[in-house]
């Protein structure tokens, strides 16, 4: 993907371990603090939820504009990053 932001790539670049939601490409502070107000304070809760979804773009996007209000472009930037970390780590 040459298209990924300097967020994405940011986040690619070293373990998830315990970052937070804003981290993931696509959550900036707004869509942040919904989710965070929601539970899904940090990246690998986020992922858990990915998973859960079975890393089905369209059910994961719909979760993501349900829960916290996601846009099209900020909902497929934050699947792309967590696809993509999925890809290269599980």
């Amino acid at each position: 993907m040459s298209s990924t932001s300097q967020k994405h790539r940011d986040f690619m670049a070293e373990p998830m371990g315990d970052k937070p939601v804003r981290c993931l490409a696509g959550i900036g502070d707004a869509l942040g603090k919904k989710l965070e107000d929601k539970g899904f304070d940090k990246t690998y809760v986020v992922l858990g939820q990915f998973l859960v979804l079975k890393k089905d773009e369209e059910l994961f996007r719909e979760w993501l504009k349900d829960v916290c209000g996601a846009n099209i472009k900020q909902a497929r930037d934050c699947f792309g990053c967590l696809k993509e970390w999925c890809d290269a780590f599980l």
